[in-house]
């Protein structure tokens, strides 16, 4: 695994989540992001099938939701391709999880969960481009998808080693429904706390 690769890795996996921002909306009187959990890990181990050849890492991410005044959590379970360009970016795509595999079994915990690398297919995500900035040592990106039926998503991320910000906004026929306006700021999760 080369240098940016590794830098990626190392920011993104784990478990993350945005309990102290949470925490000071409430404190000042209204919580207007959800609370979000990530809990990602390299998955290259359970990619059956893979060519020997077929350079990058897949990464599993599971994506927790709780919205304001509501009480269950929300999956949302991401498989990710990376590959690195050899120099500054980290360049991902969004992996189709195969409809026989259900959101509760597409979890990082499940050690009966394999993926066939002939049943994967990219989402119509395109490549996001994160590049690596040495003297600030983040990745930053800014990439927008147009996902088809009028829905257009924009990704703008910060990734460092003290977390995630990560504004996702969202347009339908050119209306935003994305229901905040800044980025959720995740930290990592110390385990057992």
């Amino acid at each position: 695994m080369d240098t940016i690769l590794k830098n990626f890795t190392e920011i993104l996996c784990g478990t993350l989540d945005n309990q102290a921002q949470i925490d000071a909306e409430r404190a000042a009187g209204k919580q207007l992001h959800p609370y979000a959990k990530h809990v990602t890990d390299i998955c290259d181990d359970i990619i059956m099938n893979r060519p020997p050849d077929h350079e990058g890492i897949y990464i599993l991410e599971e994506s927790y939701y709780r919205y304001p005044d509501v009480e269950t959590m929300e999956l949302k379970p991401l498989l990710f391709y990376v590959r690195s360009d050899g120099d500054s970016k980290a360049l991902l795509q969004s992996v189709q999880i195969p409809e026989h595999i259900s959101k509760e079994e597409a979890t990082n915990a499940n050690e009966s969960l394999i993926f066939d690398w002939n049943q994967l297919t990219f989402r119509n995500f395109g490549v996001a481009e994160y590049t690596w900035y040495e003297s600030e040592q983040c990745f930053k990106v800014d990439h927008e998808a147009d996902m088809g039926n009028g829905i257009t998503f924009r990704l703008i991320e910060t990734l460092n080693r003290e977390g995630l910000q990560v504004m996702e906004l969202v347009h339908k026929n050119g209306v935003k429904i994305t229901p905040y306006d800044t980025p959720i700021h995740y930290k990592p999760v110390t385990i057992g706390s």
